[in-house]
């Protein structure tokens, strides 16, 4: 900001009369111009430096806050919310709000400090070109906090379409074999196609509303500047300024011009960020309905013994669709119970509800005659091994699949987990063996090969509690075989809930639950069961309807 003021002296230093003096005042000026200069680049760079660095920094935490907040979520939330808006917001979102808080408020605080010192030093060069300059700006003000507040709004909508974009397309790409098999790939580029003009659309009436304001701030400098040369050389004519006060005057006018369209443009940034903010405060300031930490945890060392008081439960997403409803059962410890039932009885759902994934609506979850909702969750989980039907393991390696399930990773032994699972009947034919990566949620290795990994992983927790959904559904019958000796091993000394989708896995259960509609409708050993002619649970035998 001291450029114009030098300019000025240094145009009314080569047109004055002392011709003497004016080269030692040539230099003099030049020299301490020069040094505005290189402090210039100086506080430049520390600028660009610091608010880039800063920025780096800012995503970092609101990333760390964001993937904390999702993750610490109860799991009725994600049935609600798709991955591919909470990617969005993780990604898109997170960088909006870095890059406004501080690229654009470094350059919304510099045309501030240069808007407050051009006016200053043009009200010092000339209070009456000054207030003839600047009676345009109050209008222009007022019209930028109307169209912040409604670019704040359009900034919201633009997001929450993209977030409806990506959720697509990460669907789409994580079911990519899905899309292959059933040749539906030019149905579904049309579709991504199709929300992206709906994007655009938004987009569009963005770009209208920012092409109008910005098209009236630039009119609005123009005029600043036609009027201060108008005026500005008829006091020049009438000696009432000087030439390198008025050339001052004007880069002063040009510089707060340039100002004001910067601050209109920080206005409308800050905006779009504030619709991100929200966003995100929205979703790390909000309170999970079941926490991940917190509670009671036993002193004695838990016997496995659950309890099922008058449980009622509905989805969340489906409240009206109640799954249990006046559920009892008591699961005495050491025990394997099988549950089965025709589809949508709510066997998943059992197990749901011990891993508290979900509260119920009314009644409790007993464990050890402890209410689960007293009990810390993290320490419940550590108890508890699930194996479910279709496994899903991450893209790291087998060794690294099965030491997810441990609590402390230094004391296990990897090796004879898979030995007894039977996960060294496939490495051993590896050249990586237990290091084989195995890609994308497993997609490396076959069904069987998977679930067998998935009871390795939940074997090396040595839990109280084992839950197996179908854990054998998927290998084959020599595979099911070595699985099944190493599962009725595992079993021992353990509370055991096994979800049966087939006949031959509740044969050895200790007792088996039937449920029907959300009740128990009879319970019993196989015999007991199978010898009731006209039972459900013979029904269901006969009509092969277990799901």
């Amino acid at each position: 900001m001291a450029v114009p003021f030098c300019l000025g002296k240094l145009i009314d230093v080569i047109y004055s009369s002392d011709k003497e003096n004016m080269r030692e005042n040539l230099n003099r000026l030049c020299a301490i111009f020069f040094g505005v200069f290189v402090l210039g680049g100086i506080c430049n760079y520390g600028r660009v430096y610091l608010m880039s660095t800063t920025g780096h920094r800012i995503t970092q935490s609101l990333r760390k806050q964001l993937y904390a907040a999702i993750l610490r979520q109860e799991t009725a939330m994600f049935d609600k919310c798709k991955t591919g808006e909470l990617i969005g917001r993780i990604s898109g979102d997170t960088q909006l709000i870095s890059s406004s808080l501080t690229n654009n408020v470094s350059d919304g605080l510099r045309s501030a400090i240069m808007t407050i010192s051009g006016v200053s030093m043009m009200f010092y060069a000339s209070p009456k070109l000054a207030v003839i300059g600047l009676g345009i700006v109050p209008p222009i003000a007022g019209l930028a906090v109307v169209y912040g507040r409604y670019l704040k709004k359009i900034s919201r909508d633009i997001q929450n379409s993209l977030a409806v974009v990506n959720t697509t397309a990460e669907e789409r790409i994580s079911n990519i074999r899905t899309v292959k098999a059933f040749g539906k790939e030019t149905r579904e580029v049309d579709h991504y196609n199709a929300q992206l003009e709906d994007v655009l659309k938004v987009c569009y009436k963005e770009s209208l509303y920012k092409g109008i304001f910005y098209g009236l701030t630039g009119l609005s400098g123009n005029v600043i500047i036609l009027s201060v040369l108008y005026y500005g050389g008829v006091m020049v004519y009438d000696s009432s300024i000087s030439v390198g006060s008025l050339s001052a005057f004007i880069m002063y006018a040009a510089y707060v011009g340039i100002s004001l369209n910067g601050l209109s443009s920080f206005y409308s940034e800050l905006n779009k960020a504030l619709g991100a903010n929200e966003r995100l405060a929205e979703l790390i300031e909000r309170q999970s309905a079941i926490p991940i930490q917190g509670g009671k945890i036993l002193e004695k060392e838990l016997s496995g013994d659950i309890k099922f008081q008058n449980v009622n439960f509905a989805y969340p997403t489906r409240g009206g669709a109640r799954v249990l409803e006046n559920f009892n059962l008591q699961i005495p410890k050491c025990m394997v119970i099988a549950i089965v039932g025709s589809s949508g009885s709510g066997k998943s759902t059992v197990a749901s509800l011990l891993l508290r994934l979900y509260d119920p609506d009314s009644g409790c979850v007993l464990l050890d005659n402890h209410d689960l909702r007293s009990l810390d969750p993290a320490w419940v989980k550590s108890q508890i091994s699930v194996v479910s039907q279709e496994p899903v393991l991450f893209s790291g390696t087998i060794r690294e699949n099965i030491l997810y399930g441990a609590e402390d990773t230094t004391k296990c032994d990897v090796e004879d987990v898979a030995r007894r699972a039977y996960v060294l009947e496939f490495t051993k034919t590896m050249p990586e063996g237990l290091d084989t990566v195995v890609g994308e949620r497993g997609v490396t290795l076959s069904g069987g090969q998977r679930q067998r990994v998935a009871i390795a992983r939940a074997l090396i927790k040595e839990p109280k509690i084992l839950i197996l959904d179908e854990a054998t559904s998927a290998l084959d019958a020599e595979s099911e075989h070595f699985v099944q000796n190493a599962l009725e091993k595992a079993v021992k000394g353990r509370t055991v809930l096994t979800i049966a989708h087939r006949l031959s896995t509740i044969r050895n259960a200790d007792k088996i639950v039937v449920l029907n509609q959300g009740q128990v409708a009879e319970t019993g050993t196989y015999k007991e069961l199978i010898s009731l002619k006209d039972g459900y649970f013979n029904k269901l035998v006969q009509h092969q309807t277990f799901a």
